[in-house]
């Protein structure tokens, strides 16, 4: 069995909320047997799985940093000329890359300290691939190519988009490894009630997050007996944009209210 997991959901600059819900279970002694992620929470899951010991100073320094706008670098016209000559993507994966190749010093999946998986969206397959070995950094980008803002990372011949398109909480696969207690880290979308979109650019977004939704809600009704599932909180009390995702000015306070909110919680719960 797998014992304890971490699993790490994704949402952009708003993966900072783990950090602050990891800094809770490190204090209270809570360390991961595996780690699964998807999207920003594959790379926060590599930093995890590398060194659990140092994960939170190692992400606190890495989301207090210019990550996000090192990653998605560029101005409004370098980014409408890189789409202009991809017609795909905003942003070069270069960038993102090198924070990746930075950050987690380990080649190979199979080299990290902990069980490590992430999972991207197959193009040709239209299907969800999980990574469990090979070239760590590749597979984190798979997992984190967000469709219009990066290309499609290509792996054995293989184009792979944002695991987020799949599994944007993947429980279910911690589960399905062997895990008997789960901590879900997540960036708050699925503590807060969805309402109807009042704006054209507004429709797609609530469409993708009723699927997102559906597919974790699902996991956590097919749970089987005896695992124990942990949804730590945010402590969000103000609307999530993802849209915004080269603003890094609320860092600090997203990892504190995530840290003071999942703190109480396991508190409560060892009470």
């Amino acid at each position: 069995m797998a014992g304890t997991a971490f699993v790490l959901g994704g949402g952009g600059v708003l993966g900072a909320y783990e950090v602050g819900m990891l800094r809770a279970l490190d204090e209270a002694g809570i360390r991961p047997d595996l780690v699964v992620g998807t999207s920003v929470g594959a790379l926060n899951g590599a930093v995890i799985a590398a060194d659990p010991a140092e994960a939170v100073s190692r992400l606190t320094g890495l989301w207090q940093s210019d990550v996000v706008r090192t990653a998605f670098a560029g101005s409004w016209v370098s980014r409408l000329s890189t789409l202009a000559r991809t017609g795909t993507h905003l942003h070069p994966m270069s960038p993102l890359r090198a924070v990746l190749s930075r950050t987690v010093e380990v080649a190979l999946i199979e080299e990290l300290a902990v069980p490590f998986q992430c999972v991207a969206a197959s193009v040709e397959r239209a299907a969800a691939h999980w990574f469990d070995g090979g070239p760590l950094v590749d597979a984190v980008l798979a997992s984190c190519a967000v469709p219009g803002l990066l290309p499609p990372v290509v792996i054995g011949g293989e184009h792979f988009y944002d695991g987020g398109l799949v599994h944007s909480i993947p429980i279910g696969r911690a589960v399905q490894l062997g895990a008997e207690r789960v901590y879900v880290l997540h960036v708050g979308r699925v503590e807060r009630p969805l309402s109807p979109p009042r704006r054209f650019w507004e429709v797609g977004m609530v469409a993708f997050e009723i699927a997102r939704r559906h597919r974790f809600a699902e996991d956590l009704a097919m749970l089987p007996p005896g695992v124990e599932v942990h949804v730590l909180p945010t402590g969000v009390t103000e609307p999530l944009s993802p849209l915004r995702y080269r603003d890094v000015s609320q860092i600090s306070a997203c990892i504190d209210r995530a840290y003071q909110a999942s703190s109480s919680y396991l508190r409560n719960r060892a009470g």
